[in-house]
């Protein structure tokens, strides 16, 4: 895959912000498809109220203030990261385009955003790793895990990712069934040829159908164990309880990712953006906090970074952007999403990540 740069991909995408691929991708993605990635749980109550969540919340700026040396550089997990944003894990990447997973975690490296690698992947974790690990500038690199029915498998997961050069493990635990997806079953879902978890045994897939991940039902005694056997930081995503962010942060996990599965599990579930800011005050610092579910804009990251997470991940808009452009559209929508949130900082008389605070929000 050749190099790309954001002035290229702003030519072949002519998009100025993260809904404008929404309708190119649409154009060439089939009902099906579309229906997989775009839809929710249920009523879609959820994944409505991710988004109106976060446009609920009122900036404050502040005036006159010193902004020489701007910029979006953070610390997260003991190191220096380019900016806050990472690509959310998101299953079957190949189902958007062709250029798949390597091909968005080439351009998340190309930007300097993180990356998370779905257990669900249909690229290998090897190839996506080998696309990205010595690439100078980029972002976290972190593979995303499902716990499975034999926890050899599991174990067997982690170990590739250590191996290929992942820096984190990220742990789904808001997931242990899969949620009730009307918009999905009504267009009737399937994987199409040549499209599959090619990390799981080909022994989990029916015929054209998704794997079912959800094997092990996990209790914290087995996180624990799981994280004190895990040679890489463990993350848990998908936490929307204070009580249980206080349990994970007993037990030694590394961080946590404020989550509501994209509104894709349980629906009428809180939106992310109104479950942050009570796990911020019940951890009071103990753990680096993370966010995602709904952004779509730099202010929307802001608002994120204002409430107490260290960082973001944002998933449709950058897997819509894959489907409408490929690799260079993933490109482009970071860059919009860089640029947005430098303007945010700025405008609200920020340097830096770390000024944002919740001074910020009326």
């Amino acid at each position: 895959m050749q190099p790309f740069g954001a002035t290229a991909s702003l030519t072949a995408a002519k998009a100025v912000n993260l809904h404008d691929f929404e309708a190119r991708a649409r154009a060439r993605l089939d009902d099906s498809a579309w229906a997989y990635i775009t839809g929710g749980a249920a009523d879609e109550i959820t994944l409505r109220g991710n988004r109106s969540a976060w446009d609920g919340l009122q900036l404050l700026p502040r005036v006159l203030r010193p902004l020489a040396g701007a910029g979006l550089g953070i610390a997260l997990l003991g190191r220096r990261w380019p900016h806050p944003l990472l690509m959310a894990p998101m299953a079957y990447q190949r189902l958007a385009h062709a250029d798949g997973e390597c091909g968005a975690a080439l351009a998340c490296a190309a930007q300097g955003a993180g990356y998370v690698l779905s257990t669900q992947a249909s690229s290998t974790i090897e190839d996506v790793a080998s696309q990205v690990r010595d690439e100078p500038g980029r972002g976290p690199l972190w593979f995303q895990l499902y716990p499975q029915a034999d926890p050899g498998l599991t174990q067997a997961l982690v170990q590739r990712a250590v191996a290929a050069g992942f820096e984190a493990v990220v742990l789904t635990v808001d997931a242990p069934v899969q949620g009730a997806r009307d918009r999905e079953r009504r267009a009737g879902f399937t994987l199409p040829p040549g499209v599959r978890a090619v990390n799981l045994p080909p022994a989990a897939h029916g015929a054209g159908a998704a794997p079912d991940w959800r094997g092990q039902a996990l209790g914290w005694a087995q996180v624990e164990q799981l994280c004190q056997a895990c040679p890489l930081p463990l993350l848990l995503k998908g936490v929307l309880h204070p009580d249980d962010a206080c349990l994970a942060a007993d037990i030694g996990v590394a961080g946590l990712i404020v989550s509501n599965h994209g509104g894709r599990t349980l629906d009428t579930a809180l939106p992310s953006a109104h479950a942050l800011p009570r796990i911020a005050d019940a951890l009071g610092g103990r753990l680096p906090l993370l966010v995602d579910g709904g952004i779509r804009r730099g202010t929307d990251v802001l608002k994120a970074l204002a409430l107490g997470a260290s960082a973001v991940l944002v998933g449709r808009p950058l897997l819509l952007a894959l489907a409408a452009d490929g690799a260079p559209g993933v490109a482009l929508a970071l860059r919009l999403l860089q640029d947005e949130l430098l303007m945010a900082l700025a405008l609200t008389g920020c340097r830096s990540p770390a000024e944002a605070t919740r001074a910020l929000l009326a």
